[in-house]
């Protein structure tokens, strides 16, 4: 997008725009998402960056008024499958801050001076600037919406030392760390961990010092861009939520997360109508938390555009009926590749209901007790290591699927097979056939959620077939592969619409937490109208996965 049609952006005030363009206003310093409410700045006193670390490190500071530092994540890095999209990935999984440049290159097979140039060239910013945009949006939630001491502050947004950490927010927003705090409306009274203003987030206890930190629960806010069906994901989750891993309460749904330095657990529940996810995390070390914020929002999908989504699926008119009855569908991930790897063969040729069962007695016997454990969490889920020394025989599968899961925790632990987030979908997904026992469900769908694919059609899954059949399409799994040719780059979601509409239809299906029947209102309003700037060509197929047959 040249500038003249970015400048069309910001005068229009199209929020569609947020977190694809940044423009920066040479007259004041600052820098905007092209929503920002302020006036609009005269044309020849605008530049425009692709980013908001290029912005940065082109000398302005983040606008006050619109915060173009929070928007959402873009969703080209989740449809991008080449080194820049792995990369992005990676870097806000927290990879530089745990690595480095050298280690985050060595895992994409690039050199950092390869690496620097490709960023540069796509973004404006190399990879050390890139994450600290990330680590200073971080700081800045952490300001802002708890009471943690500075030092805590710096180590949990990734900052080595604490000049670093007031140098980078000094220049990022033009205020000492202490002066965001005091600005900040949202205070926190840290002795009763209770909000006395209106807050955003908060802090319900101590932080200790040292390199380990750990911290009572913190509150933060996980933005998204409308419209977003949060009940249709939170009741996805639920209905496949393990024992003793992951439970619904009437809170919201809960989980135990396994992060780079420790255990935490996270609760996410919608925020009454406001364009945010609540998330609450209790974490063992503070440094966990820009990864376990990532993770969170990869699980609910929260970087989606929707109305890209739909303006590709919405004029099929197969599919329209579906996209109306659940605008803003998301496309759940998960926190943890290799644990969905598992539940995925798991729940070969079974229900959702006996798959739960299944991997709960997995948790049960080969799990990692909690240190503490909080309601109905009392387990990480198994490592691979603890499933790639089991004997086959003692697990609670039919043998073939037993020596599968064994197979697949071996390749994970070897590193045969890579499944984190800059991994390379294709390359992972072949690896993923050649072993015993991952035909085309398994794989196809471990490439949707664990590699998070957003261009997955899970032709031959059983919901998805009986969906076709009752919206009168032929059930024949190779037409209807061709018929989701034209959904690209978006047939993940086109695999969710059809299981939900699958679920209204048949609510016994979807295991103890269905949705209700009929059309449900999103939790916002539809975005506004025409095209989407986000909606990438279409991308090609995944390579075909070999014939043996595997059901949800």
């Amino acid at each position: 997008m040249d500038d003249d049609h970015c400048y069309l952006a910001v005068r229009s005030g199209d929020a569609r725009f947020d977190g694809v363009v940044f423009v920066g206003v040479t007259s004041t310093g600052i820098y905007c998402r092209p929503s920002c409410p302020a006036v609009t700045p005269k044309r020849e006193n605008t530049v425009f960056f692709p980013s908001a670390a290029a912005a940065q490190g082109g000398g302005f500071r983040a606008c006050k008024r619109c915060r173009p530092d929070a928007v959402p994540g873009s969703p080209e890095w989740n449809v991008r499958a080449d080194v820049v999209g792995r990369a992005m990935r990676l870097i806000a999984d927290g990879a530089v801050d745990r690595d480095g440049v050298a280690g985050l290159s060595a895992s994409l097979g690039y050199s950092p001076r390869q690496l620097q140039r490709l960023l540069t060239a796509e973004l404006g910013a190399g990879p050390l600037a890139l994450a600290r945009a990330q680590r200073a949006q971080t700081a800045r939630v952490l300001l802002e919406t708890t009471r943690l001491p500075m030092a805590d502050t710096a180590f949990a947004a990734g900052f080595a030392s604490i000049r670093q950490f007031n140098d980078t927010v000094r220049e990022v927003f033009d205020h000492t760390p202490s002066e965001l705090r005091e600005r900040s409306t949202h205070r926190v009274d840290a002795d009763r961990g209770r909000r006395v203003g209106g807050g955003a987030g908060r802090n319900d206890g101590a932080a200790s010092s040292g390199s380990a930190r750990p911290v009572g629960q913190i509150t933060l806010r996980l933005p998204y861009r409308p419209p977003c069906d949060l009940d249709q994901a939170l009741e996805f989750l639920g209905a496949r939520a393990v024992p003793g891993v992951e439970e619904v309460t009437p809170s919201g749904y809960r989980r135990v997360l396994r992060l780079p330095h420790g255990t935490g657990i996270a609760e996410l529940a919608p925020a009454g109508g406001r364009d945010h996810v609540v998330c609450r995390l209790r974490l063992e070390e503070l440094r966990d938390l820009g990864t376990a914020v990532q993770r969170c929002r990869r699980l609910l999908d929260l970087d989606s555009d929707p109305q890209a989504v739909a303006e590709v699926l919405g004029p099929d008119p197969l599919l329209a009926p579906l996209v109306a009855a659940a605008p803003g569908l998301r496309a759940p991930g998960h926190v943890d590749p290799a644990e969905l790897a598992v539940r995925a063969i798991v729940g070969q040729q079974v229900s959702v209901a006996a798959a739960r069962t299944v991997a709960g007695r997995l948790v049960k016997r080969f799990g990692t007790p909690l240190a503490a454990p909080d309601g109905g969490l009392t387990h990480a889920f198994p490592r691979p290591e603890a499933l790639a020394a089991a004997d086959p025989d003692e697990l609670p599968l039919p043998r073939g699927r037993a020596r599968a899961l064994v197979a697949l925790a071996g390749a994970l632990v070897s590193g045969d097979i890579d499944l984190g987030p800059g991994a390379d979908r294709d390359e992972a997904c072949a690896r993923l056939r050649d072993l015993p026992g991952i035909g085309p469900w398994t794989a196809d769908y471990i490439r949707m959620r664990a590699l998070g694919d957003p261009d997955v059609f899970l032709h031959t899954d059983l919901g998805v077939r009986q969906a076709l059949r009752r919206l009168g399409n032929p059930h024949d799994a190779r037409s209807a592969e061709r018929r989701a040719r034209s959904w690209s780059p978006w047939r993940s979601y086109a695999s969710h619409h059809l299981w939900a509409s699958a679920a209204r239809a048949a609510p016994s299906a979807g295991g103890p937490h269905r949705p209700p029947r009929g059309p449900r209102p999103a939790v916002r309003t539809a975005a506004p109208t025409g095209p989407s700037p986000r909606t990438p060509a279409p991308a090609p197929a995944p390579a075909p996965c070999p014939t043996t047959e595997d059901t949800r």
